[in-house]
C-alpha cells in the first residue's frame, strides 16, 4: 500500500481527515470547472492545483466547460465516469436557484457535492474611473435614472443575479442587470465601461487592485483586506451573502470515493499556505465535509428560497 506523502500524512497526523479505504488518487484527476476562465472559480483551482499535486502525486488538470450561468456543465455531471477521478466545481446558490426559476437541465437533488472550501461575499465594484464615489452615488443616481444603471455578473440565476435583484427590492431602485458566462467576462465588461457597475465578490476587488472601487460588500463586518470599504448592513441594507464553492461528483460514485475526494479536499483546505492564498484573494474559507454536506444544503436552502421569495 502507497504512504500518504506528507501533507496528507500531516492531514491524518492532525486528525483533520481519516485514511481513505483504498488508494485515492491513483491518477490524474479532470476538474471540470463550469464558469469561463478568470473567475473566482478558476481561481481557487489554479491554486488548489499545486497543492493537489504535492500532497498526492498526480495532477489536477483544470478543463472548462462554460454556459449558462453553470447550467450545462451540471446538466452532463451525471453521465461523467464516476470513479473519483473526474470531479465538478459547483457553486451556491446556483444549484438551488437555477432549478427553482427555471429548467436549467438538472435538478438540485440530481447533484451530489462531497466538499464545500470557501464562499465570497457579494459587493458592488466599479471602475476606477467611475462616477460613484460611494453607494449613495450609485443609488441616487439610479432613483432619477430607473433602468439606466447597468450591472455585469456572472449568470442568470446566480449569486451575482439574486444580489441585483435584492439590492434593487431593499434601495427601492430599478437597475439593469447583464448576464456573462462568468466572472471573467463579466469583469472585462466592468474594465471596459461596457457597463455602469459590476455585481460581483469581494475577490474581484481583490485581483483587480487600484483599477476598480468597491463601494459596500455583504458581509457581516469589513474585510480585513478591505477595511475602508463599507458593509451594506453599515449603509442601511440588510443584506449578507454571496457565492458558495465546492466540489461535486457523479451520482453513481460510490460512498467509499465520495469520502476519498472529500477527505482529500479538506486536507488541501486544512494547509497553511492554502489558507493564506485564500485569505490574501479576498476568500472566507469554511470546511464542510461529505457527512455535513446534506445539512449544509437543506439551510442554504432555506436561506436561498426564503431570499428568491423576497425579491420575487
Amino acid at each position: 500500500m502507497n504512504r500518504p506523502t506528507p501533507i496528507l500524512a500531516l492531514a491524518l497526523a492532525a486528525g483533520m481527515v481519516a485514511a481513505p479505504a483504498f488508494a485515492f488518487p491513483d491518477k490524474d484527476v479532470d476538474y471540470i470547472i463550469p464558469f469561463s476562465p478568470g473567475g473566482e472559480s478558476d481561481v481557487a483551482a489554479r491554486l488548489q492545483q499545486p497543492v493537489f499535486a504535492d500532497a498526492f502525486g498526480h495532477q489536477l488538470i483544470v478543463k472548462y466547460q462554460a454556459g449558462a450561468g453553470g447550467a450545462q456543465a451540471w446538466s452532463q455531471l451525471n453521465s461523467m465516469p464516476a470513479d473519483g477521478h473526474t470531479i465538478m466545481g459547483i457553486n451556491l446558490p446556483h444549484v438551488i436557484l437555477q432549478p427553482m426559476m427555471s429548467s436549467p437541465g438538472y435538478e438540485t437533488a440530481d447533484l451530489t457535492p462531497v466538499y464545500w472550501f470557501h464562499y465570497t461575499p457579494d459587493a458592488i465594484i466599479v471602475n476606477a474611473s467611475s462616477q460613484f464615489e460611494t453607494l449613495e452615488d450609485l443609488v441616487s443616481f439610479a432613483r432619477e435614472n430607473p433602468g439606466m444603471v447597468t450591472f455585469s455578473g456572472s449568470g442568470s440565476n446566480s449569486a451575482n443575479s439574486l444580489a441585483q435583484t435584492r439590492f434593487d427590492t431593499l434601495a427601492g431602485i430599478t437597475t439593469t442587470y447583464v448576464p456573462f458566462s462568468g466572472t471573467g467576462p463579466s469583469t472585462t465588461a466592468l474594465l471596459g465601461d461596457q457597463v455602469s457597475a459590476s455585481w460581483g465578490y469581494s475577490t474581484v476587488a481583490a485581483a483587480q487592485g487600484d483599477q476598480v472601487r468597491m463601494l459596500a460588500v455583504a458581509s457581516e463586518e469589513r474585510l480585513p483586506l478591505f477595511p475602508d470599504v463599507p458593509t451594506f448592513k453599515e449603509a442601511g441594507f440588510d443584506m449578507v451573502g454571496g457565492a458558495y464553492r465546492g466540489v461535486a461528483v457523479p451520482k453513481d460514485t460510490p460512498e467509499e470515493t465520495r469520502r476519498a475526494v472529500s477527505d482529500a479536499f479538506q486536507a488541501m483546505n486544512n494547509e497553511p499556505a492554502m489558507r493564506q492564498a485564500m485569505d490574501d484573494g479576498a476568500f472566507v474559507v469554511i470546511d464542510v465535509p461529505y457527512a455535513e454536506v446534506e445539512a449544509f444544503m437543506a439551510e442554504r436552502r432555506e436561506e436561498i428560497a426564503a431570499a428568491a421569495e423576497a425579491a420575487n
